[in-house]
């Protein structure tokens, strides 16, 4: 795995070829830890680089598949949004809007083991530097992470830029056939892009400058 810093402070770890999951560093907080295979792989690319806790942007199973492996290993307190704590902790995906193909991606992908939640998350508050934006809408209480000051956002999975059907880049709304409320997904995209921020990044997909996102965002919405 090869690190990326996208702004300062802020470090994109891909989990997965062509960037198709991503966590993050912001700081010292880990956000987001792919699926149950990516454990090792992120505690080598977090090794000797100061980690004090690890928070979510959403409780599914390729974003909290080694946040149990991981918070064990390093002994990292975790945050999850008030809504998806419960979730966490059961080891639970957090909402589905539909009851097959959500399961049948908690198969191929292997969520993660349930574990303890030390803080729940609630708009406004910060995490790393970054301001927690309530996002909904893809799960239940899906959150973002906004930097204001030189105007970062983490999107997670309320945008994304990778196509499924080929991994390439793909500017996009979450596939409806994982989201939780369509109509809220929508509400949320509209929100962050309202933002405007001069860097976003992703759960799935590479970063984007902000001249490239407001274009794909005017297409899109």
């Amino acid at each position: 795995m090869t690190a990326h810093d996208i702004a300062p402070g802020v470090v994109r770890l891909p989990l997965a070829p062509r960037a198709s999951i991503n966590a993050f560093l912001l700081g010292d907080v880990l956000v987001d830890a792919g699926t149950r295979h990516d454990g090792k792989k992120l505690l080598r690319a977090l090794r000797g680089r100061e980690v004090r806790s690890h928070a979510l942007t959403h409780v599914h199973p390729d974003h909290q598949g080694a946040t149990h492996a991981v918070c064990s290993a390093l002994g990292l307190p975790l945050a999850v949004a008030e809504g998806e704590a419960a979730a966490m902790e059961a080891g639970e995906q957090a909402g589905s809007a539909s009851p097959t193909v959500p399961a049948r991606f908690m198969r191929a992908v292997a969520g993660g083991p349930g574990h303890p939640v030390a803080r729940t998350l609630r708009e406004g508050d910060e995490v790393g530097g970054f301001t927690v934006v309530r996002t909904p809408g893809h799960s239940p209480d899906h959150v973002a992470y906004w930097r204001e000051s030189d105007r970062v956002l983490i999107a997670g999975d309320a945008l994304r830029n990778m196509s499924y059907a080929t991994l390439g880049p793909g500017f996009a709304l979450p596939y409806d056939g994982f989201n939780f409320d369509q109509d809220a997904v929508v509400a949320s995209a509209r929100r962050l892009v309202e933002l405007r921020p001069r860097v976003a990044a992703f759960g799935h997909g590479a970063p984007m400058d902000g001249d490239a996102f407001a274009r794909a965002a005017e297409r899109l919405l």
